[in-house]
């Protein structure tokens, strides 16, 4: 008898839905023949093993027959183990276990433990979001996954526990309620830190503000113990909040990636990550046989934060150039082509030299030239091309660190962001193009939007012919003195905000001379 139900594959972050067909003979043979078709990997053939015991200890002794299942389409590879429960449903069904002869209207996912447990797989989210484009208007998942499903409007989700909470539910119709989420809700409850910009006395703060009401790419240098680290890990603290349909996206990736907490069904803050100098190339950007997201698309929507920067391979670091440029990571290989949003703000942070202490003024600096340009050069111009803004991060005095009075708290200087966020929107809400910042504005937009008046023209000539600067810093420089402008509540630029801006830009003629 043949039995057929509804499953679904991820690619990439997004999902396709797969129809599982089980097909018993009914003839009884002297070995067990159990057969997977549809270019199963490893995973998906190894189920046969899973699914077995599992029917077998709830009760369901399964014959030695011919037992032939179909994952159509045939011609898209299938991996994980996702598979095992509409697989087990299938072959119940296929015996007569079940009242409906086909269940068309609802999607089945999750792996069987051996005991007929369910448990979670990655992708439920994406796999919600292609049912529901697909008028697939329920949907059973693993309890563990139920909640991040539920996030999609207009599926309901139903979450089990067991094989035999999902046999239940078909033939009798009720007994599990699906699940609700309030995605609103819990976006506002993701909103509290444990960390605050009121721990921190510096000047560097003004930069990241600067940074982070539009994005930015910055660059922070200066000696061991400066702060560098702690600066940004409280970045995420003024960055403004998700919208839902940030929240959304994100989530999306970090479901795929199996890196989404169990039970919190969303990403509510802004991504924060911080891969160790070891990292290679395909784990920066993605990759495997079939691609998996890498650290730039983790952090899509959030920060980038990659410390001890000149101690990263080089082939690693050039690997950004195309993120950060377009926002996105392309990923080819022989059987499928991908590609992972990865708009993500960076922040990186290093040393001046080998030691540390090169331009400090309590500690000597044991470095040759030589050994300092080398330490240097391990990052390329192109890279420094493509960071907005570079600071100098002096290591902080006692004085400073005694200070009496209280320094700025997260929360007064996330409003300033959220501000000219909003501005941002507004001046670019008759724009074609589907902008959120100023860090996305092309030349065309800059042009329309960065009129430059007498004084602020000869100012950048000026800037750009002294420190040689190339036509990417030209239009960076325009950027951020927008974004200065904008937290000043400024319409106009001025050359007060060109000259600020020029000033972000003067480390890598310093350094990179």
């Amino acid at each position: 008898m043949l039995y057929k139900t509804l499953s679904a594959a991820v690619y990439g972050i997004d999902a396709n839905i797969i129809q599982v067909e089980v097909d018993c003979s009914g003839i009884k043979c002297d070995q067990d023949h159990f057969h997977t078709v549809g270019l199963p990997d490893a995973a998906v053939r190894e189920s046969r093993d899973r699914v077995r015991a599992a029917l077998k200890n709830c009760g369901y002794d399964i014959p030695p027959t011919q037992i032939t299942i179909n994952l159509a389409p045939a011609d898209i590879k299938k991996e994980g183990s996702g598979f095992d429960l509409p697989m087990a449903l299938g072959i119940v069904g296929a015996y007569g276990g079940l009242t409906k002869k086909e269940i068309a209207d609802c999607l089945f996912v999750g792996e069987l433990s051996l005991d007929g447990g369910v448990r979670g797989v990655r992708g439920a989210l994406p796999i919600a979001l292609e049912a529901r484009g697909r008028k697939i208007s329920r949907m059973v998942v693993p309890e563990a996954n139920a909640k991040e499903a539920a996030m999609v409007g207009g599926v309901e989700v139903y979450p089990v526990r067991s094989l035999l909470d999902v046999i239940h539910f078909v033939n009798s119709g009720n007994g599990i309620v699906p699940m609700k989420a309030d995605g609103d809700s819990l976006l506002r409850q993701a909103q509290q830190f444990f960390i605050d910009f009121k721990d921190v006395q510096h000047t560097a703060k003004r930069a990241l503000e600067i940074a982070c009401a539009r994005g930015h790419n910055i660059l922070m240098i200066g000696p061991p113990d400066s702060g560098k680290t702690m600066l940004a890990k409280r970045m995420p603290t003024i960055l403004p909040p998700f919208t839902f349909e940030e929240a959304l996206e994100t989530t999306k990736i970090h479901s795929v990636a199996g890196v989404l907490d169990q039970g919190t069904g969303l990403v509510g803050t802004r991504p924060y990550r911080s891969p160790h100098h070891t990292i290679s190339d395909a784990g920066l950007i993605g990759g495997g046989v079939i691609p998996r997201p890498g650290e730039v698309s983790l952090a899509h929507n959030g920060l980038l934060f990659l410390d001890e920067l000149p101690e990263f391979p080089r082939n690693v670091l050039e690997v950004l150039r195309q993120p950060l440029e377009d926002g996105t990571v392309s990923i080819a290989r022989a059987s499928m082509s991908l590609t992972f949003p990865a708009r993500f703000m960076l922040a990186a942070a290093m040393n001046p030299c080998p030691c540390g202490f090169h331009n400090d003024r309590t500690r000597e600096c044991r470095c040759t030239p030589p050994m300092i340009q080398r330490y240097i050069s391990k990052i390329s111009g192109p890279l420094m091309d493509r960071i907005d803004i570079h600071i100098d991060v002096p290591a902080v005095n006692y004085k400073e660190m005694r200070s009496a009075t209280e320094p700025e708290p997260s929360a007064q200087i996330r409003e300033r962001v959220i501000s000219a966020r909003r501005k941002q929107l507004e001046r670019f809400a008759s724009s074609r193009e589907k902008l959120y910042c100023n860090a996305q504005m092309s030349s065309r937009h800059i042009r329309s939007f960065c009129n430059l008046s007498a004084d602020c023209e000869r100012l950048l000539e000026r800037a750009m012919t002294q420190q040689g600067l190339s036509a990417r810093a030209h239009d960076r420089i325009l950027k951020v003195a927008r974004t200065i402008a904008d937290l000043e509540d400024a319409p106009h630029l001025a050359p007060k905000h060109i000259a600020e801006a020029i000033q972000y830009r003067s480390l890598d003629r310093t350094y990179w001379a």
